[in-house]
C-alpha cells in the first residue's frame, strides 16, 4: 500500500508539475537562446517586468505592516469582534480575484461609487498603478497575518511580559524579543505574498484596462503574446515567473525547516 500511495503520488507530480515545468522551459528556448533573450529585453516586456516589480515593491511593505499588526492584535489580545477580524482576514481566499477586481472598478472606475470625484480632480485609479495596487493589494493581504497568528498563539506572551516587567518599553520589547521570535515566520509570509503579488492575474486584469507599456503586467503580457500567437515569446517571459516559482519554494522549504519546530499546525 505504501508503495502504490507513492507511485501515485510521484506520478502526478510528474504529469501536473514537473513536465508542464519542462514544456515552459522547452518552449522558450524553442527558436534558441537569442530569441530568448529578445523576448525578455523587448522593450514593452521590460516595461511589464518593471510595472510587475514596482507593485511587488508597494503591496509586499504593506502587508507585513498590516499582517504583523492583525497578528498580534489575534495572538496576543482577546476582544469584541476577534472572530469576525480573522474571518475579514481570511475573506480575499473566498473571493474571486476577478470578482474582488469588479468590486474596485464599481467603487474608482468612471461610473463607479466615487469615479467621477476623481475624474473631476483629474486623480486616475482604474486602468492605472493605484487600482494595480489595491487589486493586488487585496488578494495578497492575508498571506502574512495567517502565517503570523498561529506562531504567535503557539509562543505565548511570557517572553514579552518578563521584558515589559524588567522595565523595557512596548516599542523595545517588540523589536528586541517578539520580532526575533517570528522572523522566519515573517519572511515565510513575505515569500509567499511577493509571489502572489508578481503572479496575479485575475485582479489585476480587471482593473488593467490592458494598455501596453504602461499597465500591463507580466501575467497580462504573457496573455497578450500568446493570444497574438507569439508562443515561443510568450513561454520566455512566463519563464521568469517559473524560475520565480522555483524560487520561491526554494527558500519556502528553508524557512520552513527553521519555522516548524516552532510552530504547531503547519
Amino acid at each position: 500500500m505504501r508503495v502504490a500511495l507513492i507511485g501515485v503520488a510521484g506520478a502526478f507530480l510528474v504529469l501536473f508539475l514537473f513536465l508542464p515545468l519542462v514544456a515552459v522551459f522547452a518552449k522558450a528556448f524553442e527558436k534558441g537562446a537569442a530569441a530568448y533573450v529578445a523576448a525578455i529585453a523587448d522593450p514593452i516586456a521590460m516595461d511589464a517586468i518593471r510595472l510587475t516589480l514596482t507593485v511587488a515593491a508597494i503591496v509586499v511593505p504593506i502587508n507585513v505592516v498590516f499582517g504583523v499588526c492583525a497578528a498580534w492584535a489575534v495572538a496576543k489580545f482577546d476582544f469584541p469582534g476577534r472572530g469576525l477580524l480573522v474571518t475579514i482576514i481570511d475573506a480575499p481566499f473566498a473571493v474571486s480575484p476577478v470578482v474582488s477586481g469588479m468590486v474596485f472598478v464599481l467603487l474608482f472606475g468612471a461610473h463607479g461609487v466615487v469615479g467621477p470625484w476623481l475624474i473631476a480632480h483629474d486623480i486616475k485609479v482604474i486602468f492605472a498603478l493605484p487600482g494595480i495596487v489595491l487589486a493586488t493589494l487585496f488578494v495578497t493581504s492575508p498571506f502574512v497575518a495567517r502565517e503570523l497568528i498561529p506562531l504567535m498563539e503557539s509562543q505565548g506572551n511570557e517572553e514579552e511580559e518578563a521584558a515589559l516587567t524588567l522595565g523595557g518599553s512596548g516599542w523595545r520589547t517588540f523589536f528586541l524579543v517578539s520580532l526575533p521570535k517570528i522572523r522566519w515566520g515573517l519572511l515565510y509570509g513575505v515569500v509567499l505574498c511577493n509571489a502572489r503579488a508578481m503572479g496575479e492575474f485575475g485582479a489585476v486584469s480587471v482593473v488593467s484596462g490592458h494598455i501596453r507599456g504602461l499597465t500591463n503586467t507580466i501575467p497580462l503580457h504573457v496573455e497578450i503574446l500568446y493570444n497574438e500567437y507569439q508562443i515561443s515569446a510568450a513561454f520566455a517571459v512566463a519563464s521568469l515567473l517559473s524560475l520565480l516559482a522555483l524560487l520561491t519554494l526554494g527558500i519556502k522549504a528553508v524557512v520552513l525547516r527553521r519555522v516548524r519546530p516552532r510552530s504547531h499546525g503547519w
